[in-house]
C-alpha cells in the first residue's frame, strides 16, 4: 500500500533515535495489521481515496483531513465511534496496546520540553534586544503643534553660528564648484541619503584686468567707480572691490557725453527731461530704487540714452550702513544663462552670442563720486538733515566713460539633496538657498543662508534616523551663480521643467535671511499668507524682536524667481530687515556691495535671529510636506484679486464682476471640498489627492505671457508694499503718459481679465470633477 509505505518511511526517519531495530520491526508489523483491520470496515475506501489524492496533489479540499502519520483511531469509523455503534466491536478488535505507546509518550514529553525551552529562550532574546534598540517612533498627527517642535528643537543658535564660521573660513578665491563639493560632503555627513552635484557651463560677464574709469572732461581728473582717483597706489588697494564695481552684461566701450540727472528714472522724470533737452547718446545719472532696474534701463534705452551712471542715494540707506564710498555690482541679466535663453546649458545645446544684454554702457558708482559730479558743497553734505542728491539743471557735466568686461564660460554648481517622502514621493517641497558666487564678491550673506539651511537639514535627519519621514519629498537646494542673475536655479529648473511643472508643490526661500535686526519681514504668495501668519505668531510668541509686519505678496530677491514666474509655484520667505530699509525705496537690494567686515555677526551676534528664521522656515516646510491636505488658502487668492482692483485710476468694472465670480467659486470650493477633506473622518485618499492637485495649480492661472522688464509674470505679486493694485496695470497707465496711447493699457487689462477668468474656470472645473467623481459613489 502506497499510503502505508509512506508512513512507515516517515516513522523510520523521524523516530530512529527512540526505537531500536526490533521495536521498529514490531511496530511496523503491528501498524500494518491495524491498518488491514481498519480497511476491512465499510466506508474506509472513501477515506483512503480522498487522503491519497490530497497527499499527492498537495491541494487539500477537506480541512479535517490530517496527513501526519495516522494513529489507528483516526479513521472515519475508529474505535470510539465503533464502540457507540456496535457493542460487539470490542470483542473482535481488542488487543494488547503496542509497545510504541510508551515511546510516544516519551517523545511527546521531550518535544514539549524542547518547545518550552525555545519559547523561554526567545522571550529572553526579544527582551534584551528590545532593551538595547531604540523604540520605534510612534507616528504623530501632523496637526499636533508638538510634532514640529519635537523636530525643530534640535536647531540651536550656537550650532548655526559654528556652521557659519566654518563656511566663512573658506578661501575667498575658491571656485564655485569647490565650495559646492564641500557642501555636498557636509550634507551627506548629516545623513541625507541622496545628494547630487549638478554642474552647468554658463556665460558669465567678468571684469577685465583693469578697472573701469570715469574722466571729468572739464578738469581731466580720472576716477575709479568707488570715487578714488586713478593712481597706481589706489589701484593696488582693494583691487577686487575696484574690479567688481561694474554692471554684468553691460555694453562695452568708451562714451564721451553730457551727464543728465534723471533721478529715479520714472516716467514722470523722463517726460520732464525730454521736454527740456535732447537726450540722444547722453549719459543718465540714475538713482537705484523705486522700480526694477531692468525696467528703468528699458525706458532710458527707448528714450535714446547712450550710457548710465548708477548710484544709491545716501538718504535711501539706513544710518547704520555707511556705504557712501563704496561702489557695487549689478547684473543686467533677467535670469539664467544668457547664451541659452529659455533652455538649459547642457552639452550639445546651441549657444547664442549675447554677452551684451543692453545697448547702454552701464556703470555703478559710489555716492561719493556722485557728489563730486554734482559738486555738492561741503557744508551741505555735513548737515544733520539728509538732502537727496540732485544735479542742478543749470550746470553741465561732460565725462568720458570707459567700460571693459570679459565674457567667459565658467562652471557653476548646484547642490541638490533629496529627503524622499513616504506617502507622496512625487510631490516636492523645495527649500532654496545660495552659496558663494565667483571670487566671493557677494560677502557673507551666502554663508548666513547656507548655515540656516544646513542646520535645518541636521534637525530633520535626526528625526529621520528614528524612523520618521515627511509625506512629501523635501528637496534642499544650494544654488550657484545667483549674483549674475539666478543662473543656477534657472538652469536646473529649465533642465527639469517638465518634472517640476507636475511635481513641485511649494518653494521656501532662504535668500539672505538676516539683512537687519529690527523687524521680521515675511513675504508669501496669496495662497500661503495665512500659513505664514500663523507660523509667525506661534514661533515668535514671547520672543524679542520677533513681531513683524503683515505678510504681503511682493517681488522678492533671490532664486525663487523662476519658480514664481515660470512654474507658478506658491512661495514663502522669512527674513529680518531694518525698519529704515522697509521704509526706503524698493529694489535697493539689486545692488551687491562688497562686505568684508563682520556684518552678519554685528547684526546678530548671538545668532538668535538666525535660529528664529530656521524654525519658522522649518515649520512652514514641515506643514506643507506633512499635512494630508495642502495648507493653501484658495479664498485668499480671490480676496487678493479683489483688493488689487480697488482704486479710481482705472475703469475696472468688468474686472471686478469677474473677480466677484471668482470669489464665489473659491468660497464654494473652500466650503464644499476643503473643509470635508480636512476632517479625518471624511478624508478619502482619492479625494485628498484630487483636491491637492487642484490647490497645487491655482497660481499658474495668473502667469501672463509677457511682462515689462523686471516685473513678475505672476501678476499676484506687487512691486512693493506701497503699491495696492496690479503692477502691470499701473505700469501700463504710466506708459500711456509717455507715448500718448492707451494701447498698452488695453493689452494689460486683457491680461488681467484672462487671468481672473482662467482661475474662475479652473475652480469651476475642479468642483465639477468632484461632483462627477463622487456622485455615483454616493
Amino acid at each position: 500500500m502506497a499510503y502505508r509505505k509512506v508512513n512507515a518511511d516517515q516513522r523510520t526517519q523521524g523516530h530512529s533515535q527512540y526505537l531500536d531495530n526490533d521495536d521498529l520491526q514490531a511496530t511496523t508489523l503491528e501498524l500494518e495489521w491495524d491498518m488491514e483491520k481498519e480497511l476491512e470496515e465499510p466506508g474506509f475506501d472513501h477515506f483512503r481515496l480522498d487522503g491519497t489524492v490530497d497527499h499527492h496533489s498537495g491541494n487539500s479540499q477537506n480541512t479535517n483531513i490530517d496527513l501526519e502519520p495516522i494513529q489507528p483511531s483516526a479513521s472515519p469509523k475508529g474505535r470510539f465511534q465503533r464502540l457507540q455503534e456496535d457493542p460487539d466491536y470490542v470483542s473482535h478488535y481488542t488487543r494488547p496496546a503496542p509497545k510504541s505507546n510508551r515511546c510516544n509518550f516519551c517523545r511527546i514529553f521531550k518535544l514539549f520540553c524542547t518547545v518550552l525551552t525555545l519559547f523561554i529562550f526567545g522571550i529572553l532574546i526579544g527582551y534584551y534586544a528590545h532593551k538595547k534598540c531604540p523604540p520605534s517612533p510612534t507616528p504623530s498627527e501632523p496637526s499636533d503643534p508638538h510634532f514640529y517642535h519635537e523636530i525643530l528643537k534640535e536647531i540651536k543658535a550656537e550650532n548655526i553660528q559654528q556652521i557659519f564660521r566654518d563656511l566663512i573660513q573658506l578661501p575667498r578665491k575658491e571656485e564655485d564648484t569647490d565650495i559646492a563639493m564641500k557642501l555636498l560632503v557636509q550634507w551627506t555627513s548629516c545623513g541625507l541619503e541622496d545628494v547630487q552635484l549638478v554642474n552647468y557651463s554658463v556665460l558669465l560677464d567678468l571684469p577685465s584686468s583693469s578697472s573701469n574709469t570715469l574722466t571729468l572732461k572739464n578738469s581731466g581728473e580720472c576716477f575709479y567707480p568707488s570715487g578714488q582717483k586713478c593712481y597706481r597706489e589706489t589701484k593696488k588697494l582693494h583691487s577686487q572691490d575696484l574690479l567688481y564695481s561694474y554692471a554684468a552684461y553691460s555694453a562695452k566701450g568708451t562714451l564721451e557725453a553730457e551727464v543728465i540727472d534723471v533721478q529715479y528714472g520714472t516716467v514722470e522724470d523722463l517726460v520732464l527731461i525730454q521736454a527740456m533737452t535732447n537726450v540722444t547718446n547722453k549719459i543718465a545719472l540714475l538713482k537705484l530704487g523705486q522700480s526694477p532696474l531692468l525696467y528703468k534701463l528699458s525706458l532710458l534705452e527707448e528714450a535714446g540714452f547712450g550710457g548710465v551712471l548708477l548710484y544709491v542715494d545716501p538718504c535711501d540707506l539706513p544710518k547704520t550702513q555707511n556705504l557712501s564710498d563704496k561702489a557695487f555690482m549689478v547684473s543686467l541679466n533677467k535670469g539664467g544663462d544668457p547664451s541659452t535663453p529659455g533652455y538649459p546649458s547642457i552639452d550639445g545645446n546651441y549657444r547664442q552670442n549675447r554677452s551684451n544684454l543692453t545697448s547702454l554702457l552701464v556703470q555703478p558708482i559710489s555716492a561719493l563720486l556722485a557728489k563730486r559730479l554734482i559738486s555738492l558743497p561741503e557744508d551741505r553734505s555735513k548737515s544733520d538733515g539728509c538732502i537727496p542728491l540732485k544735479l542742478p539743471v543749470t550746470e553741465k557735466r561732460r565725462i568720458s566713460l570707459n567700460i571693459q568686461t570679459v565674457p567667459t564660460y565658467k562652471t557653476i554648481s548646484n547642490v541638490i539633496g533629496y529627503l524622499k517622502g513616504s506617502t507622496f514621493p512625487d510631490r516636492y517641497v523645495i527649500v532654496g538657498s545660495h552659496h558663494n558666487s565667483v571670487d566671493g564678491y557677494s560677502g557673507q550673506e551666502w554663508a548666513s543662508s547656507t548655515a540656516v539651511l544646513t542646520a535645518l537639514i541636521q534637525a530633520l535627519m535626526l528625526k529621520v534616523k528614528r524612523g520618521w519621514r515627511p509625506d512629501r519629498t523635501i528637496v534642499f537646494c544650494s544654488w550657484g551663480g545667483t549674483s549674475f542673475g539666478n543662473i543656477g536655479s534657472y538652469e536646473w529648473a529649465e533642465d527639469l521643467k517638465k518634472v517640476l511643472q507636475r511635481n513641485v508643490v511649494a518653494y521656501v526661500s532662504l535668500h539672505n535671511p538676516v539683512r537687519g535686526n529690527s523687524s521680521l519681514h515675511p513675504v508669501a504668495s496669496p495662497s500661503l499668507q495665512q500659513l505664514a501668519t500663523e507660523r509667525q505668531s506661534l514661533t515668535c510668541l514671547g520672543k524679542m524682536k520677533c513681531p513683524g509686519s503683515n505678510v504681503s505678496s511682493v517681488q522678492m530677491q533671490g532664486d525663487s524667481d523662476y519658480f514664481i514666474n515660470h512654474l507658478g509655484v506658491p512661495t514663502v520667505q522669512f527674513s529680518y530687515e531694518d525698519i529704515k530699509t522697509l521704509e526706503s525705496p524698493s529694489f535697493l537690494f539689486e545692488a551687491v556691495f562688497p562686505a568684508h567686515h563682520r556684518v552678519t555677526e554685528e547684526l546678530d551676534p548671538l545668532f538668535n535671529l538666525h535660529e528664529t528664521i530656521a524654525k519658522l522656515t522649518g515649520e512652514v516646510t514641515l506643514q506643507i510636506a506633512s499635512e494630508p491636505v495642502l495648507p493653501f488658502n484658495a479664498l485668499d487668492i480671490a480676496l487678493e484679486v479683489q483688493n488689487s482692483l480697488k482704486g479710481d485710476q482705472l475703469d475696472t468694472r468688468q474686472l471686478q464682476a469677474m473677480a466677484s465670480r471668482l470669489r464665489d467659486s473659491a468660497e464654494l470650493f473652500q466650503s464644499d471640498e476643503m473643509r470635508p477633506a480636512n476632517d479625518p473622518k471624511e478624508r478619502a485618499p482619492i479625494r485628498v489627492r484630487m483636491l491637492n492637485d487642484v490647490l497645487q495649480g491655482l497660481e499658474k492661472n495668473f502667469l501672463v505671457q509677457q511682462a515689462p522688464p523686471g516685473f513678475y509674470r505672476n501678476i499676484l505679486y506687487r512691486l512693493d508694499e506701497k503699491m495696492s493694485q496690479f503692477s502691470v496695470l499701473l505700469e501700463a497707465l504710466e506708459h500711456c503718459k509717455l507715448h500718448q496711447s492707451n494701447e498698452t493699457l488695453q493689452a494689460a487689462l486683457s491680461k488681467v481679465l484672462n487671468s481672473i477668468n482662467s482661475a474662475q474656470v479652473y475652480f469651476k472645473a475642479g468642483l465639477d470633477v468632484f461632483e462627477t467623481a463622487f456622485a455615483g459613489k454616493k
